[in-house]
């Protein structure tokens, strides 16, 4: 007969504590996702490709060693990606304190007292000692799933941490590489006003030689000098950008600024004409952002649950077991055997609509974290597309960029010769210097914007967050 009312009360439990979880289950929004990404070139656009760059590792994107290198060292030392894993040590904890309520809580006390009352008129001194020990139980039943839907919210919250801490790791990834084409970038324009400054100074010198002979006008030497000076004032400026864009990749690094070494050339960093950009589709289960906005909505939808149980009853169970005894010899004797059982209901009655009210807050939580989702995966759309036709537009200028820088080269040739053989005046060499050296400037900058808006195609498309 005990073996049935055991097996009875533990069904009865097992029953209470699987009951319905009340609120509504997770459904993800359907949200339109385009055939195609708006941007691809027309050949592109015929294909279907499941591939995608963002596919691609970090280290397999980017070919110089010594950016991988830096990209790794940021990794390991950014505070940005130290604070993001701190973050999901603290969701993981809430998880853990949130899926203890599920769970009995069980105490142990142990006292001992020692008492006497002083003699009164007709009655002696009493002295009265007691000393107990026992074990307490309390549990709250999850009857209606409250705090099923808690532990599924935290739960939600630590997964959403995790993505957080992907997205910050990709966007790490891109900014070293996006800064690290800015030094690079810095160092060619260095290197082409140096190298423009050593030819003007010749230049300069010829001048001054025909002028002392009588065979020009002081005037074109001091329009020679403009030039020398023109490309000795962008050397100072050039060296302090590139120091302090070192000191910004320092940071990124986590480490205090320095020197940053140098690899590849800009000019000599590979990279394709062509970018397989993958469907659409499958940016909503690679972009660590649109994940993270995804946990975050499945998170606030478990939390209409939570408000939602607080209109039934809460049931709990309670009990107590141990001894006590007026002397420690005896303890632990059988009479000194103590428990009690209990069982109550608590049923809200009349809350002022307070719980109407968390209901309604839980839900229009929700619906705020619904529609950031959606938002989120628009402006994922918006960016890979963006970045498709930038990287595109900017080949298509770097070419333009390129036939100008030689058109401008092959004019800065002829002016000197026709001013040698004396058939124009140093203006016209004025001329064609500044154009080509502005031509070059512009040709460095050209091919910065096409290796960025290659890093901007990889962080779109969810890379960089694998390793």
């Amino acid at each position: 007969m005990n073996r049935r009312k055991e097996v009875f009360v533990i069904g009865f439990l097992s029953v209470l504590c699987s009951g319905c979880a009340v609120g509504p289950n997770y459904k993800k929004p359907e949200v339109p996702v385009p055939p195609t990404y708006r941007g691809v070139s027309a050949e592109q656009a015929g294909k279907t490709e499941a591939a995608s760059f963002g596919d691609e590792k970090w280290w397999d994107a980017f070919q110089d060693e010594t950016l991988r290198n830096l990209i790794q060292t940021a990794l390991k030392q950014n505070y940005d990606v130290q604070i993001a894993a701190t973050r999901i040590l603290q969701a993981r904890a809430q998880l853990g304190i949130t899926r203890a309520d599920q769970l009995p809580s069980v105490e142990g006390v142990a006292s001992a007292t020692n008492e006497r009352t002083p003699q009164a008129v007709g009655r002696p001194a009493i002295e009265t000692s007691a000393s107990r020990v026992s074990l307490s139980l309390a549990w709250e039943l999850d009857f209606w799933g409250k705090f099923r839907r808690a532990s599924q919210s935290a739960r939600a919250n630590l997964f959403a941490q995790e993505w957080a801490r992907r997205q910050v790791v990709s966007s790490l990834v891109s900014d070293v590489a996006s800064a690290y084409f800015q030094l690079r970038e810095l160092d060619l324009e260095l290197e082409i006003s140096r190298q423009t400054l050593a030819s003007r100074k010749g230049s300069l010198r010829l001048t001054q030689i025909l002028a002392d002979g009588g065979a020009t006008s002081m005037l074109d030497v001091r329009q020679a000098e403009q030039l020398v000076f023109n490309a000795g004032a962008s050397i100072p400026d050039l060296e302090r950008q590139i120091e302090q864009q070192e000191n910004f990749i320092s940071i990124l690094l986590g480490e205090n600024p320095q020197d940053i070494a140098r690899g590849r050339k800009l000019v000599d960093q590979p990279h394709a004409l062509e970018v397989p950009s993958g469907l659409p589709s499958s940016l909503l289960e690679r972009r660590p952002d649109i994940l993270q906005a995804e946990q975050q909505l499945i998170a606030a939808n478990a939390q209409i649950g939570v408000a939602k149980a607080d209109y039934f009853p809460q049931i709990s169970l309670t009990a107590e077991g141990g001894y006590q005894s007026s002397a420690l010899t005896g303890l632990f004797a059988g009479p000194a055997g103590l428990w009690t059982l209990g069982a109550g209901v608590v049923q809200p009655v009349f809350e002022g609509g307070r719980i109407r009210n968390r209901v309604r807050f839980a839900e229009a939580r929700t619906e705020e974290a619904k529609l950031t989702y959606r938002r989120t995966v628009q402006e994922a759309f918006r960016e890979v597309s963006d970045s498709l036709v930038g990287y595109r537009k900017s080949q298509e200028f770097r070419i333009q960029q390129e036939q100008l820088t030689h058109s401008a080269e092959e004019a800065t040739k002829l002016s000197n010769m026709r001013y040698k053989g004396g058939a124009t005046s140093y203006l016209e060499v004025l001329d064609s210097d500044t154009r080509y050296f502005s031509a070059q400037l512009s040709l460095a900058q050209a091919q910065l914007r096409e290796l960025q808006s290659l890093v901007q195609i990889y962080r779109s498309l969810g890379g960089g967050w694998q390793q």
